[in-house]
């Protein structure tokens, strides 16, 4: 048996056992939920066709992870403008087994909670930073680097690098390609900024190794 169902906008044709990927539900890992938005149910018997949902019929389905997708690049140019920018973008989805494809009048024997897809997470922007002073003060937090002084990095980007726990010269030195590649799915642009600068050999130029 199958059932055709509507979450995030799209729809997906799902069966017992089968997992994949949705756009991000309110819930956690772990959590069983349950999608009402049943278009059709066929495989049976006569399909039940919806007008435009199944009264009555829905599907459950375990959460198995709540994470972030492959990063994508966004790329704008406008010819002749010397316009030219590259943003990175990775969406929130839910990964889920499906366990239960319930007909109207079906009881399940799961305890589930409606699905609902997860309002837009994308943070607000911060308000605008008081001045350059106060912010670099920002970034100076006790016990880590001024990483101000490697090439390319304002305090900004400074404070993006401590709130991913780089705080120091000596971690920066001990990078690797897996880590920086790591760090640019985190700040966009950081694995350019890295490779231009040259931030490993000046990393461990200021910590004296």
């Amino acid at each position: 048996m199958y059932a055709v169902i509507k979450t995030g906008g799209k729809q997906y044709r799902v069966s017992e056992g089968d997992i994949l990927r949705v756009e991000k539900l309110s819930a956690e890992t772990g959590d069983v939920v349950a999608f009402d938005e049943v278009l059709m149910i066929g495989g049976e018997g006569d399909s039940l066709v919806g007008a435009p949902a199944v009264d009555g019929a829905s599907v459950t389905a375990n959460v198995l992870d709540i994470r972030k997708d492959k990063k994508i690049k966004v790329f704008k140019k406008r010819r002749r403008q010397n316009y030219r920018r590259t943003k990175g973008h990775r969406q929130w989805i839910a990964v889920i087994s499906v366990a239960e494809i319930l007909k109207p009048g079906s009881k399940s024997k799961l305890d589930a909670k409606p699905a609902k897809v997860a309002a837009d997470e994308t943070p607000a922007p911060a308000k605008k930073a008081a001045p350059k002073a106060a912010a670099k003060a920002k970034t100076e937090t006790a016990g880590s680097d001024d990483l101000t002084q490697l090439t390319g990095v304002g305090p900004a980007f400074a404070t993006k690098l401590n709130e991913a726990g780089v705080t120091s010269f000596a971690q920066i030195a001990a990078w690797n390609d897996a880590e920086i590649e790591r760090l640019d799915g985190e700040i966009s642009g950081l694995k350019t900024k890295a490779e231009k600068g040259d931030w490993v050999a000046e990393a461990k130029k200021l910590a004296g190794k």
